[in-house]
């Protein structure tokens, strides 16, 4: 992988000293220079797709905390207005379809990346399943890797393909490609049906039921993010946390070499792409299996 000749933007950055993780000194331009890094790798992911984003205006430490699906007052018109087809008259949604977006997002203080697992070209059928394993305070690094191993195991047993990325949150996110054949509703069901089958399996383990997430010694199967209009944090995209953790793709024969689901950050991400000889996910969408 190279990271030579990163893309240029015409977006202003004002404020481009403006520090967003205080602790680790990252400002505004930091963010736009981790993100120009990573861009070659985390565009598939992110272009054309409905976007839901946290903007954080202070940075990780203020008061200011917006959760935001529609436009906002003095949004930069990178950042593009799209009608969803089912909610022609409603507010429209979000999306960026270059690079330029993508700094515009920087600029309005945008320090976490949730799309949809689809795009706007193809609303109704989307291209992944993302199941999120959450575990409860209590569970050992070691369990979430074996239920993400788990996962996997399920996912092949029905000829789909398993990519892993850390969560930059508290657990994993295991992907599946998907062709783009079966609608929201059948994604949905069929990852409701494999979290309800981990739990069952395995109750002393893991849970399928939202509800009951706070239990503790248990890992949440978060299958929810499968939904129409529900989103997971992107690929490569920063959260709003301490220590400016990435939601970072990895290979799944690393997996017993990370630390822990904030073990990539904005410092150390660049150097870990410059030095590796390929992507973990250069495969992803090539991967792709029709849901039967």
């Amino acid at each position: 992988m190279s990271l030579k000749n990163p893309p240029a933007s015409d977006v202003v950055l004002t404020h481009p000293d403006r520090l967003y993780w205080p602790d680790e000194g990252v400002s505004k331009q930091a963010l736009a220079d981790y993100y120009a890094a990573v861009w070659p790798f985390m565009a598939p992911y992110l272009v054309n797709r409905p976007l839901a984003l946290l903007r954080l205006p202070d940075g990780i430490k203020g008061h200011q905390r917006f959760f935001q699906k529609h436009a906002w007052k003095g949004m930069n018109p990178h950042i593009e207005e799209v009608a969803d087809p089912e909610e022609i008259d409603g507010e429209k949604l979000l999306r960026i379809v270059d690079f330029e977006g993508l700094t515009a997002l920087v600029q309005s203080a945008v320090l976490e990346i949730h799309p949809w697992g689809t795009t706007t070209e193809n609303w109704e059928r989307p291209d992944m399943i993302t199941m999120d394993l959450d575990p409860g305070e209590d569970v050992a690094w070691s369990a979430v890797i074996s239920a993400a191993l788990d996962v996997k195991a399920r996912l092949e047993a029905r000829d789909l393909a398993a990519f892993v990325k850390t969560s930059g949150g508290k657990g994993l996110h295991v992907v599946a490609p998907l062709a783009r054949k079966a609608g929201w509703a059948a994604v949905k069901d069929f990852a409701h049906s494999l979290a309800e089958s981990m739990s069952a399996d395995a109750p002393e383990k893991y849970l399928s039921t939202a509800t009951k997430a706070k239990r503790g010694g248990h890992i949440y199967i978060d299958y929810l993010r499968n939904g129409r209009g529900n989103t997971a944090v992107a690929a490569y995209s920063t959260r709003a946390r301490p220590g400016a953790p990435v939601s970072m793709p990895i290979d799944w024969t690393e997996l017993n070499e990370v630390s822990g689901p904030a073990a990539f950050t904005l410092a150390n991400v660049p150097q870990r792409l410059a030095t590796r000889p390929s992507d973990p996910w250069r495969d992803f969408f090539d991967a792709a299996a029709p849901l039967e």
